[in-house]
């Protein structure tokens, strides 16, 4: 098979009949990533009406939830300045949140998911579907005019990855999500899939392993071969599925992405993946407040997390820039297209722009959206909105 095209003469799969790509695109090119502050319908109905975001990125699910501890999963914000917390954790919700205070725009967090189920989501965005708040009654005129996708964040075994695939392009081609896209705006949804959380008891993320890489996507193959085959006298819409990777540090790391990469491409078939959110927080990091004590809780006690922010603007531009440098270089034309969503550190314009400036199709903000909300992307994006201050309630029930 000849690198330039991944699609072998005999395909392994079945047909895929005339399922049809939207172009992958991000307009604008900003985004919120995976973060706390996605969890509930309020959070993804604000940060849907915003004009500045071009998607919505629901915080990380699995197929059977995640069970929150106040006392060990928990967020707060420190200054590089300082070295240390001075914010105080607040325990009245399911989770720990740390208050907001001038100066500390880096964040460590002992997280792990959300506490909704994958389903609930997929029915919580069925019901802004019907609604017609993502059309005709969505309160924010201009988001008529263009389609704003949901990604959705999952992770799990790849048992499970293959199902919420499987399930999201289902959504995708419901009748009703058809119609709805009929005219403007409608449901339109991506999967990421999260394969690089810190946080996680015996369980490392597999984005650093290569083998582990390549199973995941080979059962995102396998569910839209499937799809594909049960649904190709219908047609329909195909769904765009990324990686969230986490820091890499060495270059055997960014190697071993590469390769799982391009030994999915050897496979044959439709290439499964669409774009890599790049990076997810830095693991093994330790905050400790004023008098020396850990700022956090966490399931070990040690209060040791993931770290994002400005602390990680670094590392987050050097991971985006190589990685795309790297799929630039390959000999396989699916890694080419492959499109990068810059994610770390991000909290003003000159830091988006230099995130694109290495290689980003889209940006992703986390830190910085937690501590202003959807204003956010009005100041990156350095302009006035009234807009964004508006908070609008849809009800699921």
């Amino acid at each position: 098979m000849s690198k330039n095209d991944s699609t072998p003469t005999t395909s392994p799969y079945p047909s895929r009949g005339p399922l049809q790509y939207i172009p992958f695109k991000i307009s604008p090119p900003l985004l919120n990533s995976a973060t706390p502050w996605a969890t509930d319908t309020a959070d993804l109905s604000t940060l849907y009406g915003s004009p500045h975001t071009g998607a919505v990125t629901i915080r990380t699910s699995l197929l059977s939830g995640f069970k929150q501890n106040r006392d060990h999963h928990q967020y707060t914000f420190f200054s590089t300045v300082t070295g240390h917390s001075t914010a105080q954790i607040k325990l009245s919700e399911q989770e720990g949140r740390g208050e907001v205070k001038d100066g500390e725009t880096s964040s460590l967090n002992t997280f792990g998911y959300s506490p909704i189920t994958f389903e609930e989501y997929t029915n919580i965005l069925r019901t802004f579907r019907d609604s017609g708040f993502l059309t005709s009654d969505n309160p924010f005129p201009d988001k008529k005019s263009r389609l704003k996708p949901f990604v959705v964040s999952v992770t799990g075994s790849p048992e499970d990855i293959g199902k919420c695939c499987y399930d999201l392009l289902c959504l995708q081609n419901e009748e009703e999500s058809v119609k709805s896209r009929e005219g403007s705006g409608g449901l339109m949804v991506m999967m990421e899939i999260n394969l690089s959380c810190p946080n996680i008891p015996e369980k490392p993320p597999p984005a650093y392993d290569a083998a582990s890489l390549y199973t995941y996507l080979s059962a995102v193959a396998e569910a839209k071969a499937l799809f594909a085959s049960s649904h190709s006298s219908a047609g329909g819409i195909g769904l765009h599925v990324g990686i969230k990777t986490p820091p890499y540090t060495y270059s055997a790391q960014f190697e071993g992405l590469i390769q799982a990469l391009e030994k999915v491409a050897n496979d044959g078939g439709r290439y499964p993946l669409s774009f890599i959110t790049a990076t997810n927080t830095l693991g093994s990091c330790l905050v400790l407040g004023e008098h020396n004590i850990s700022s956090l809780g966490s399931a070990n006690g040690m209060g040791i997390g993931g770290m994002a922010g400005d602390a990680l603007h670094p590392i987050a531009l050097g991971n985006v820039k190589t990685i795309r440098s790297m799929l630039d270089a390959s000999g396989y034309q699916a890694l080419k297209a492959i499109q990068l969503i810059g994610v770390g550190g991000v909290k003003d314009k000159a830091g988006f722009e230099r995130m694109k400036s290495v290689g980003a199709a889209a940006v992703g903000v986390g830190t910085a959206f937690g501590r202003e909300g959807v204003t956010s992307f009005c100041n990156i994006a350095k302009v006035q909105c009234n807009i964004c201050s508006t908070k609008v309630s849809i009800n699921v029930e």
